[in-house]
């Protein structure tokens, strides 16, 4: 069954009004016809609905509500990936693949080392593309929410907001002794966890921007004997991490 979300203004009492590009997916691509069920997701409040397609429209499409999906597809741990700032085909590529995983939402991070930079006349249009990716990773993968991408920031910025989260961990080719494993049994499985991930560019973090890390709080470890690109150290540690509370 194909996944859409709306906006909860979309939602009455029985019925969602499908809206803007969905429509066109739904009637020209998908050729979805009236009494075909599709799943909604509410934006606002990650439930999923299984609707029934009632009035197929060329500017909207009205469906009936016939159950709650009661399962919800989300984590129970938050995790949200600092991402040092790759190329735009890495970039596209990590955010795609771990929303497919399950983050709950992605930072970009301007680093010593990054070879691409943003400049503020760009930034914008670039969330806007990242975050559709976003949203159509996160309808591929009947998510119940789809990972917000947020604003550029910088390191100062992830060391003002350590305290937020249980651990952040950065994942560190210099470390060889502390391992994701072992932090990972430090955290209260009692708990709702809130995780952050730090991951360098295609040059690495800095021994600069480590100290400075560690210095506010977080954890360095290691993902192992090999060297590890940046798209796939993000997508490595956040699988691990999934692994480790979900299955």
């Amino acid at each position: 069954m194909f996944k859409f979300f709306v906006a909860g203004n979309q939602i009455q009492e029985n019925t969602i009004k499908i809206m803007g590009e969905d429509v066109n997916h739904i009637s020209n691509v998908l050729r979805l016809k009236k009494g075909e069920q599709i799943i909604i997701c509410d934006k606002d409040t990650a439930k999923s609905y299984i609707c029934e397609i009632i009035e197929p429209a060329k500017e909207y499409i009205n469906c009936g509500i016939v159950d709650l999906v009661k399962q919800s597809t989300e984590s129970s741990v938050h995790v949200d990936i600092f991402q040092g700032i790759t190329k735009s085909d890495k970039m596209e590529y990590i955010i795609q693949k771990a929303t497919e995983i399950g983050v709950r939402n992605i930072i970009p991070v301007q680093l010593e080392r990054c070879i691409s930079k943003i400049d503020k006349k760009s930034e914008t249009k670039k969330i806007d593309r990242w975050q559709k990716i976003a949203e159509v990773a996160a309808k591929q993968s009947k998510r119940d929410r789809i990972p917000k991408i947020e604003n550029v920031i910088n390191l100062k910025n992830i060391c003002q907001n350590i305290e937020k989260y249980d651990i952040i961990l950065i994942a560190y080719e210099n470390e060889e002794n502390i391992t994701l494993k072992e932090e990972l049994k430090k955290l209260d499985r009692n708990k709702e966890l809130n995780i952050g991930i730090v991951i360098g560019p295609e040059g690495g973090l800095s021994e600069k921007e480590v100290a400075e890390l560690s210095e506010s709080g977080a954890k360095c470890v290691t993902l192992g004997k090999r060297i590890l690109r940046t798209e796939t150290a993000s997508l490595v540690i956040l699988s691990d991490i999934m692994y480790e509370f979900e299955l």
